[in-house]
């Protein structure tokens, strides 16, 4: 990434995700992996997106009083968001069957926060793409579950994997935003970073 801004910063991902990653290495962003065990708990009246900012800005909380002044720490989270519920990570397989019957032949969205924190501010942004399956036959989530196991995935699910090919019919919004982080506006914030002292 060719930015002033930016040259003097050491970004940190914080997340074990080998998508999230991936993509920041596709986006040509030079940086460190550093990780923290969280425990992902959240209020129990928080709606939507209002979970993937709290437990975005969660993760980055974690670095409190540990950041340099230099490094610009990313943390991000992703919920699957149905009918005023938010799927996760399946538990075990057969929570991973239960998710994906209840994705079949709706529409859900899912959401991304992404926090941005230097030892000066704290900044969050967030994206929503709407995603809708077909009917997903119980022949297809079993074949899909074994053989691509997606138990690592918020709504047990991977859009660029077997499932996404045969069983989603229409993407509203940014669709590596549904792989796991919404790289345009990841991208255009820190295009646009601005360092205070």
């Amino acid at each position: 990434m060719d930015n002033e801004h930016l040259k003097n910063y050491k970004i940190i991902l914080a997340s074990g995700s080998p998508r999230r990653q991936q993509f920041f290495k596709d986006m040509d962003l030079t940086f460190d992996i550093r990780l923290k065990d969280i425990e992902e708990i959240y209020p129990d009246h928080l709606q939507g997106v209002e979970i993937t900012n709290y437990l975005a800005e969660l993760k980055a909380g974690a670095f409190d009083g540990e950041l340099q002044q230099n490094e610009l720490l990313v943390t991000s989270d992703t919920i699957v968001w149905l009918n005023n519920q938010a799927l996760g990570k399946p538990k075990n397989y057969d929570d991973a069957v239960a998710i994906l019957k209840s994705l079949s032949n709706k529409t859900h969205e899912v959401i991304t926060s992404v926090c941005f924190k230097t030892i000066h501010k704290t900044e969050t942004i967030f994206e929503v793409t709407k995603v809708t399956f077909n009917e997903l036959t119980e022949a297809a989530i079993h074949y899909y579950l074994d053989n691509c196991k997606p138990f690592d995935k918020a709504g047990a699910y991977g859009i660029q994997e077997w499932i996404g090919l045969v069983g989603i019919t229409k993407i509203e919004g940014s669709y590596t935003n549904v792989v796991g982080l919404p790289t345009e506006k990841v991208y255009h914030y820190l295009s646009h970073f601005e360092a205070e002292n």
